[in-house]
């Protein structure tokens, strides 16, 4: 990693072995991936941003998402390179493979979002090999203010004893660094590859010649919910068909949210669809 790393070098890999228990959002993404039924936008396995708003399945407990504990650790496996190169991007416009976007957010144990996370990602390419003389798909980035992160790659290609898998070093500012894996739903070798954790699935669809896929990482960070700035007063439900000025304060679905740019507002555009226009709180 280069030197815009704030993270202390020396921290080390969580023990994978301490939380082994099955959790609520485990089950459900095990009865995905025995249905082979499909994960879309929208849809599929919790997110820990829907306990965030207080729009998941289930009620939110004192543990981020819908009652899991925090994102389960993977072994790092011998592929990984220390001093990967700052991007949120691995590919050009020549890379060969199936183009492939990740997002999400990065969130401590209270649901809050983390700002300054770092997340080191490193994967095979299209035909299941790693890059060990140089850095190709390897890369770290920070989440931005909103704890959100963005990566632009490529599906990564199958090789011996393995299902298709991304590695991935998440790390709060100043605390312990996760190692783990993110895995893909529907993949045949998932019932096969003994270290595929159906609670490591993404959120996977496909859109034109590509697919995207989103998970939220939840970090072993204590948190505890502070106040709005400025504090916020209730406000009205969202409504189609209103003008909406920044600043602005509605509720959708029992959360509030904050108008971040004028609009008027249209059936599609709620709240939660538009972070564009709306921020949570």
């Amino acid at each position: 990693m280069d030197n815009a790393n704030p993270h202390d070098p020396d921290a080390s890999d969580e023990a994978s072995g301490d939380r082994r228990r099955i959790s609520r959002k485990g089950l459900l993404k095990a009865a995905l991936v025995a249905s082979a039924a499909p994960l879309l936008a929208g849809g599929g396995v919790a997110l820990a941003r829907d306990a965030a708003t207080g729009n998941g399945p289930l009620a939110p407990t004192p543990e981020c998402d819908d009652g899991d504990d925090t994102t389960p650790p993977q072994m790092e496996g011998p592929y990984f390179k220390p001093n990967s190169p700052r991007r949120t991007s691995l590919v050009t416009p020549s890379t060969p493979g199936v183009p492939l976007t990740v997002s999400g957010y990065v969130f401590g144990r209270a649901c809050r979002p983390i700002s300054g996370a770092l997340l080191d990602f490193w994967q095979a390419d299209t035909n299941g090999a790693y890059d060990m003389a140089q850095f190709a798909f390897r890369g770290h980035q920070f989440t931005g203010a909103d704890g959100s992160f963005r990566l632009t790659t490529i599906v990564p290609g199958l090789y011996p004893g393995r299902t298709r898998h991304i590695h991935v070093k998440a790390q709060a500012p100043g605390g312990r660094i996760l190692t783990t894996q993110l895995y893909f739903p529907n993949e045949p070798r998932n019932n096969t590859d003994a270290l595929f954790d159906p609670e490591l699935l993404m959120n996977v669809h496909n859109v034109g010649n590509g697919r995207q896929g989103s998970f939220d990482f939840v970090l072993d960070v204590a948190q505890t919910p502070g106040p709005t700035d400025p504090p916020t007063e209730p406000g009205t439900s969202w409504a189609a068909g209103t003008s909406y000025r920044a600043g602005d304060r509605v509720t959708y679905g029992g959360v509030a949210y904050r108008c971040l740019q004028a609009h008027q507002a249209v059936s599609g555009w709620e709240p939660p669809n538009v972070p564009a226009l709306w921020e949570r709180g």
